[in-house]
């Protein structure tokens, strides 16, 4: 088994020196490209065989979720009918490692005759495909992991490296923000976080409130009949004067023992809590959570307590 372990780590190098020598292929065909898909009026359609293709249908979807619209077409279906699809609007990415991949080459005179523009993923800057192409960007290698170099294992790093990096630098080119992203992932985590306002699924019934004068031991009742683990306290007034925790009743127990019972909520509560206010998403309720190591906010508008948010509540 060590000797799985050696070989195991020695494919993690050749991919991780490849990955290291990509840097030259970002260079001004690479900023060429982004700036053409940046205009572009149509859909990015990308293609490939086999691995490459498996890669292609990556990074289309990173593509699309990230702001450029794009859709994988398989090669060999294309020239069986799908080349319908590819409108001259739109832009071809061709991925192939050898730039010699049959079904690709037998669909570059439809390009050139729809005006396609057609960008070359490619390791052999001297194939067929960079040579017809209006622009390249290599995904040359030194070797695969592959102990027979045959299987595409370093290739389709450096084509899924390359590929991520297109999609980062037109996501960024475009100024493509967190709330355009959640757009295109509501079902995600992320996506809810982003979309969904604290007021939608705070909890508003049966608040645990207590007032300024309210003994430690009303107030321990209080926050057990709630099941938050906190109690707000109120002013006569009815606006929130602070909060106690748990971890409050703890320490007031050590700190006050023989008047622990007539101690009351004023005196050990936090003043001022954090508090945020119910259309602000659930991604910033988690970071102001999380940036000031608590687990619950208060939920409130002009001093009036609306209800309460935690961290669990908040999709992960």
């Amino acid at each position: 088994m060590s000797k799985a372990i050696d070989w195991a780590k020695e494919v993690i190098e050749i991919e991780a020196r490849t990955i290291a020598s990509l840097t030259p292929a970002i260079n001004e065909d690479f900023s060429r490209v982004v700036e053409a898909f940046f205009h572009l009026r149509g859909k990015v359609a990308v293609l490939g065989m086999g691995k490459s293709g498996l890669i292609g249908r990556k990074i289309a979807a990173t593509l699309s979720s990230t702001g450029t619209p794009a859709y994988y077409v398989h090669p060999a279906e294309a020239i069986h009918g799908d080349l319908g699809m590819i409108s001259p609007e739109d832009a071809v990415l061709a991925i192939s490692q050898s730039g010699e991949t049959n079904e690709i080459l037998q669909l570059l005179p439809h390009f050139k005759e729809n005006r396609n523009l057609l960008v070359a993923l490619t390791g052999n800057e001297f194939s067929t495909l960079a040579l017809q192409a209006d622009h390249l960007i290599s995904t040359r290698i030194e070797q695969e992991a592959c102990p027979l170099d045959l299987a595409p294992t370093a290739s389709s790093t450096a084509q899924l490296v390359i590929g991520d990096a297109l999609a980062i630098a037109l996501m960024k080119t475009k100024n493509f923000n967190a709330e355009e992203f959640a757009k295109f992932h509501p079902g995600g985590s992320l996506g809810k976080r982003l979309v969904t306002q604290v007021g939608e699924i705070m909890t508003q019934q049966n608040l645990p409130i207590v007032g300024l004068h309210s003994t430690l031991p009303d107030v321990i009742m209080t926050i057990s009949k709630g099941r938050l683990g906190l109690a707000v306290v109120m002013n006569e007034e009815e606006k929130i004067s602070g909060l106690i925790t748990d971890g409050d009743i703890r320490r007031a127990m050590e700190n006050y023992r023989e008047s622990f019972f007539i101690t009351e909520a004023e005196q050990i509560m936090t003043a001022n809590p954090k508090i945020v206010r119910p259309e602000r998403s659930l991604i910033e309720a988690e970071k102001l959570m999380v940036s000031h190591k608590i687990n619950s906010l208060l939920v409130a508008e002009k001093g009036k307590l609306l209800g309460v948010i935690q961290i669990y509540q908040i999709p992960v």
